[in-house]
């Protein structure tokens, strides 16, 4: 997959999740379910929109990204730091944050060479090289698996 297919599918990943985050009742947006409410899942991702750009840039230095160091408790101390740093309850606000963010990344992508796309940098984490594209794909997943999350909890209520 190219880096322009790869940044669309993102971007479809992204407006689904903004769809069905729009499409919550009020009280739901707020409602905690497993610690979490989808305001802090929507947070959470504002903030991987924009470590991902640092992530990145560490990955092209041959660095090991600094979010890994807290991935054996599912990312929770990277994770808390958004939803703290975005603690603004209003939906239209966190949304459009989440957009803004996803701008800076598509900007981001857009000025790296074709090269440094896939390139191997020497980076490694859980055995696998690290890689620029990997890296999106992760946070592709993750908006899917976090619409898919919500989406199950909104028919536990």
């Amino acid at each position: 997959m190219t880096l322009e297919e790869q940044i669309n599918k993102l971007s479809g990943a992204i407006a689904e999740f903004v769809s069905f985050i729009d499409s919550l009742p009020g009280d739901a947006f707020l409602k905690r379910m497993d610690n979490w409410s989808p305001r802090d899942v929507l947070a959470h991702l504002i903030g991987w929109n924009r470590y991902t750009i640092e992530g990145c840039e560490q990955i092209r230095r041959g660095e090991t990204p600094f979010y890994f160091v807290d991935s054996g408790d599912d990312f929770s101390k990277v994770n808390a730091v958004s939803v703290q740093r975005y603690s603004f309850r209003d939906r239209r606000q966190l949304i459009d944050e989440l957009e803004a963010a996803f701008l800076e990344l598509k900007r981001y992508l857009r000025s790296l060479a074709a090269a440094d796309w896939e390139a191997d940098y020497g980076v490694r984490y859980e055995g696998g090289p690290v890689t620029i594209k990997n890296t999106i794909y992760a946070l592709i997943s993750d908006y899917v698996h976090h619409r898919e999350q919500i989406e199950e909890w909104t028919k536990r209520r």
